[in-house]
């Protein structure tokens, strides 16, 4: 990983960055894509690791795009979605899991010394690293490289004064002894100055060239809504870079802007976009519904009309069954559980329907929860991405009313 891959926290050990990686030369002025861009690490470390929490991880952001993954678990630095993938090679790969290995080992270490430091007992605490730099839409850029304890702020470096700022007392004493280092004055300033913006124009023109091409796709769907008698016409655009883009429903033509709810732009795991516009209508209204998209990669807006024959699966749906014979039935699109079959029609009294009913609406909402969970941690995107089909549910950014 491009940064103080050696570092060793505030607390243990010689208290400073050891050594940083080297960064890329670019043969060519790097030109970055406009827009404003940032490039960032950030190490973690408990105390108190669990099975769902491991004891050091470290992970490398593009923009807000992950492109590293280090953890004490798989105690390998793997790379991470397009972005990575034709930017580092194994060998790189190799130098760094034997790096953050040590930086395992360093963070435990350092954690002992805080809890000393603060007084604290044996519960869990955490330590944080996080450093990276910034490229502003104007051309004008930043770096940070700061350490925390407990989420909050421990020590960091001042760009400006090229100086280490202690936040807490207990800081005072890492801060006095790095402000004294000068190679470590070196390091942090050639990083944050110099190496830093390399990696980041390296990672963006790979990006440029990879992604640039991508125009938005569009699926629209339909579902009952939560409010009686309407229908809830939904557009995914998907599968699109860079991440601005404008989405509207038009109502015969019209944009309908104040009757429409928007999602928010959330990227897909691949180094792409996605994005959900949604608009209540009257099912038997003879308007013609348009969803339109404006993006970069796009000569002119994309329009996906709505289909009004289109047959679609219900998100979904619990049934139950005696022996070979159905008895109840829910879907998302009827909202509402039901007896099926003769069996069920004199067992159970009306009530009990209503508060099924009120259980199984709760189910659906943390099923599809529960779907993207998994999609996240087997790092499953969009089918038409070139990835799983598990965000069929994604079609819906939320719960209804």
């Amino acid at each position: 990983m491009p940064g103080p891959s050696s570092a060793a926290p505030p607390g243990g050990g010689s208290e400073h960055p050891r050594a940083l990686a080297s960064a890329p030369t670019c043969a060519d002025p790097c030109q970055s894509p406009t827009g404003s861009h940032s490039y960032w690490y950030f190490y973690t470390g408990v105390s108190d690791p669990s099975l769902d929490v491991p004891a050091s991880t470290a992970v490398g952001y593009m923009d807000d795009q992950k492109i590293l993954h280090y953890d004490s678990e798989t105690r390998r630095q793997e790379p991470c979605g397009n972005w990575a993938q034709g930017v580092v090679g194994p060998d790189f790969c190799d130098n760094e899991t034997r790096s953050l290995q040590g930086w395992q080992q360093e963070f435990g270490v350092n954690l002992g010394t805080l809890r000393q430091r603060y007084n604290q007992t044996d519960e869990s605490h955490t330590l944080q690293f996080m450093y990276g730099f910034e490229l502003h839409e104007d051309g004008s850029t930043g770096g940070y490289m700061q350490f925390g304890s407990d989420g909050e702020d421990f020590i960091s470096y001042d760009l400006g004064t090229r100086t280490w700022i202690a936040v807490p007392a207990q800081a005072q004493i890492t801060q006095r002894r790095w402000n004294e280092d000068k190679i470590l004055f070196q390091i942090a300033r050639a990083y944050l100055e110099e190496s830093c913006i390399k990696w980041l124009q390296k990672y963006l023109q790979h990006g440029k060239a990879a992604l640039l091409s991508k125009p938005p796709k569009t699926q629209v769907s339909d579902r009952p809504s939560s409010q009686d008698g309407l229908t809830t016409l939904s557009c995914r655009v998907h599968c699109f870079y860079p991440k601005e883009v404008a989405v509207v429903w038009l109502k015969n033509g019209e944009a309908q802007p104040q009757e429409m709810s928007h999602s928010g732009v959330i990227p897909s795991g691949d180094g792409t976009y996605q994005t959900w516009a949604t608009i209540n209508i009257n099912p038997s209204s003879n308007h013609d519904y348009t969803c339109s998209m404006e993006h970069v990669s796009l000569g002119e807006h994309l329009q996906a009309a709505r289909d009004k024959s289109m047959m679609h699966v219900p998100a979904f749906t619990a049934m139950s069954y005696m022996d070979d014979q159905q008895i109840l039935h829910y879907d998302s699109e009827t909202r509402r559980e039901e007896p099926r079959g003769d069996c069920v029609q004199g067992a159970v009294d009306p009530d009990f329907w209503d508060g099924e009913t009120r259980s199984l609406r709760g189910w659906q909402w943390g099923f599809e929860a529960n779907l993207v969970t998994l999609w996240q941690r087997y790092n499953q995107t969009s089918s038409d991405c070139g990835q799983t089909g598990m965000d069929r549910t994604m079609e819906d950014p939320g719960p209804e009313g």
